[in-house]
């Protein structure tokens, strides 16, 4: 009974076979995409050495089951299954993180399917939109005035109403989003978001929230909206 390496041991001749040429090839090509998606997503964004290697490596990972599944269904349904683990990871993503691992999963399946130009094609396309909206101002807050305002108070004082007056006077919209208390109870931060009736007037603004709250701690910041992590 001769024995071939690059076969499987429960290989039949109904069962698809991958050639070595084949194997090599694919398994390439899956590291030249992971090497280029990691480039496009490491420009001009902040991710830890690990994501970045993953990111890199991932298209061969998927590639390499995907060959390995290919004919069987039931393996494929469950390698489906632990893809969709990925959403259930222990340390919390970005939606630009889950993003691009699923983009480098499609290319990887793509890759895994035999499909090698569709697949460079793919992340070309998907690779250069992705660098055309983090370019570009889609999507960011195009009102400069809309602020994040965080004001720390004593907890004697009513922080439903205790600045309603100076907000009237310098904002034209004013909403709590977020009441948090600290030092032990002690203080409250109260975290609104705001939209300034006039840029200059920012200073006097906050001048006038420092004799409301004692001198306390005030944040000013560009408009912050809540996610979830994902």
């Amino acid at each position: 009974m001769s024995f071939n390496l690059f076969q499987g041991i429960f290989d039949s001749t109904l069962t698809p076979t991958i050639s070595l040429t084949h194997f090599l090839l694919c398994v390439g090509v899956s590291l030249g995409v992971g090497f280029f998606l990691a480039l496009v997503y490491a420009y001009k964004n902040h991710a830890s050495k690990s994501f970045i290697v993953t990111l890199a490596t991932l298209p061969v990972i998927v590639c390499v089951v995907i060959l390995m599944v290919n004919g069987n269904l039931g393996t494929g349904v469950a390698v489906a299954g632990a893809f969709s683990l990925v959403r259930f990871r222990s340390v919390p993503g970005t939606a630009k993180e889950i993003g691009a691992i699923f983009i480098a999963m499609g290319a990887g399946l793509m890759l895994g399917m035999g499909y090698l130009g569709y697949a460079v094609l793919f992340t070309i396309i998907v690779s250069v939109i992705n660098f055309i909206y983090n370019q570009s101002n889609f999507g960011e807050n195009k009102k400069p005035l809309d602020k994040t305002l965080t004001v720390t108070i004593p907890e004697d004082l009513n922080y439903t109403t205790i600045f309603d007056d100076v907000m009237d006077q310098y904002t034209t919209e004013h909403t709590i989003t977020r009441v948090k208390t600290t030092n032990l109870g002690s203080l409250f931060k109260i975290t609104y978001n705001i939209t300034l009736k006039k840029a200059e007037d920012e200073k006097a603004f906050i001048d006038e929230l420092r004799v409301r709250n004692g001198n306390l701690e005030i944040t000013v910041s560009p408009l912050q909206t809540v996610t979830n992590e994902l």
